[in-house]
């Protein structure tokens, strides 16, 4: 399968794509996952993209198409892919079809992961992510917090709250996804490509949604 996950911050794309790489091998791509890789690196593109990240900003659309358009031509993109958090602008999701239709790609969907603030900011701040580069899980001091406090239960590195991950930064992130991601869903609308789903209660019943689009096209 091919498909972007739309949604605010903390809406669940994350988890949403790792659950569908499982099903058929199609491969998890987050930008922000890709980023934070050149910060650990501490190169200096990596020091200007820590800056971004941790004030909420957005990192400029050369950098990420160029990431992109590499990132899409890796052999295990072959088997399928799953966009998480991109395109987050309209010019992003212009630039992307473009680059589809070069590298003769197809889109299968664009799904929309609907969840209120209220419940995005009690996930969020709630979050803890291992500090180790190389595995990155993630806990939730609430609904999934790790064995021993404060400790990875899959590589014994200290579990973190990350920067981007404080009350007021998600504030301002969610005040950038409203301005400028949000309009991402009309334009897949009129592309033919969207699908909107409920996204606050299990991730069983995304996956169904979405399993059901993909058997009706």
């Amino acid at each position: 399968m091919k498909l972007i996950l739309l949604g605010a911050p903390g809406a669940g794309k994350g988890t949403v794509a790792k659950l569908l790489a499982e099903m058929d091998g199609s491969v998890q791509i987050s930008t922000g996952d890709i980023l934070r890789g050149a910060v650990t690196a501490g190169t200096e593109l990596g020091k200007q993209i820590e800056s971004l990240m941790k004030s909420g900003d957005l990192v400029p659309d050369e950098l990420i198409m160029d990431i992109m358009e590499q990132r899409l031509q890796e052999p295990d993109c072959e088997k399928g892919f799953l966009l998480d958090g991109f395109p987050r602008t309209i010019p992003q999701a212009e630039a992307l079809k473009g680059l589809l239709a070069k590298l003769g790609i197809e889109l299968d969907m664009a799904v929309n992961l609907e969840v209120a603030r209220e419940v995005i900011l009690d996930r969020l701040t709630t979050r803890r992510t291992c500090s180790n580069s190389d595995c990155q899980a993630i806990y939730n001091v609430k609904s999934n917090p790790s064995r021993q406090a404060g400790i990875c239960d899959k590589c014994g590195s200290p579990v973190i709250q990350r920067d981007d991950e404080t009350a007021e930064a998600i504030s301002h992130r969610l005040q950038t996804y409203v301005e400028k991601t949000a309009p991402l869903i009309g334009f897949y609308e009129k592309e033919g490509l969207l699908l909107t789903v409920d996204a606050a209660g299990p991730s069983e019943t995304v996956l169904a949604a979405i399993g059901a689009k993909l058997a009706a096209a």
